[in-house]
């Protein structure tokens, strides 16, 4: 019986199996060059940050020895304290920024005008909204572990903001809060609405004292009296220019006011309560427990 055979091409069929392995090497290799240049990139990131809550955010992922410039306002942690300035986003200079040699610059939309992006070249930007709320915050939080590769440790730093935030007990009461910004007796202005302080005074479940005006304006002896807060509240910076308790009592009507007459004053660390940063649910606990439990020492 005749059987019918295949010829089989043996030059092309190891032809065939050799290009094969050869596509997989080739594959291999780039994968591996890829991997490489991506850590390589992590690991030899210069970073500036324009606004303190990006640079706490940035040490909370655990990149702060990536960090090269920070801008005034990153007073937290303490070890940021000795990195190079860029000075007040109102002042950057992107000479002073490029002299840095970074790499990557993080901060707020707000941060940066036009003419400084285009100033900062080719400068890789990344640019978030100003957090005013809890969401937010997770959304800013996420958004920078995304970038620095740190989704997993961003989930981790969300999750401990939302266990912050579970031990926050609300005043029975909202509590009539006036946050007042101070550099001396000469520099004396009071926070309306829309501003970071207005946002965690209600956060807090308290009330802004002032609701007829947006933002700061000097204060006003007539409408702090009509404002008549139950507490007064300022940056810890703010309480020391003005020589303590007694430097704000001594301030034109604050004596004629409930919190002047209980001595009601407060003070909080800055950063911290503007910030909307990862120590939010823990800045909204110390704001309420100071703000119901009673004064200062006098100082």
């Amino acid at each position: 019986m005749y059987c019918p055979t295949t010829k089989v091409d043996f030059n092309a069929y190891s032809m065939k199996k050799i290009i094969q392995a050869n596509s997989f090497r080739l594959l291999l290799c780039l994968s591996l060059i890829i991997l490489f240049c991506s850590f390589n990139h992590l690991h030899t990131q210069r970073i500036v940050s324009a606004n303190g809550t990006a640079t706490e955010i940035i040490c909370a992922l655990g990149h702060n020895d990536r960090l090269v410039g920070v801008d005034v306002t990153s007073t937290y942690p303490e070890e940021v304290k000795s990195i190079a300035s860029i000075g007040h986003p109102r002042s950057f200079s992107a000479e002073g920024i490029l002299s840095l040699r970074p790499t990557l610059l993080l901060g707020y939309e707000s941060d940066l005008s036009e003419s400084m992006k285009k100033q900062l070249g080719s400068l890789e930007l990344r640019l978030y909204k100003r957090p005013t709320n809890v969401e937010e915050t997770k959304t800013l939080i996420r958004s920078i572990a995304g970038d620095l590769d740190r989704k997993a440790q961003g989930e981790v730093l969300v999750q401990q903001l939302e266990k912050d935030l579970k031990y926050l007990k609300k005043p029975s009461v909202p509590l009539r809060i006036l946050f007042l910004y101070a550099r001396g007796a000469g520099t004396l202005l009071a926070s309306g609405t829309g501003t970071a302080v207005h946002d965690m005074i209600e956060l807090a479940g308290c009330t802004n004292a002032i609701q007829n005006y947006a933002d700061f304006k000097p204060l006003n002896t007539e409408a702090l009296v009509a404002a008549n807060p139950d507490v007064i509240l300022l940056f810890d910076s703010g309480l020391e220019s003005l020589g303590g308790i007694n430097g704000v009592l001594a301030i034109q009507g604050i004596p004629l006011t409930k919190a002047g007459k209980n001595k009601k004053i407060i003070s909080m660390d800055g950063q911290l309560l503007t910030g909307f940063g990862p120590r939010l649910g823990k800045a909204l606990r110390e704001l309420v427990v100071k703000a119901s439990q009673g004064n200062l020492s006098e100082k």
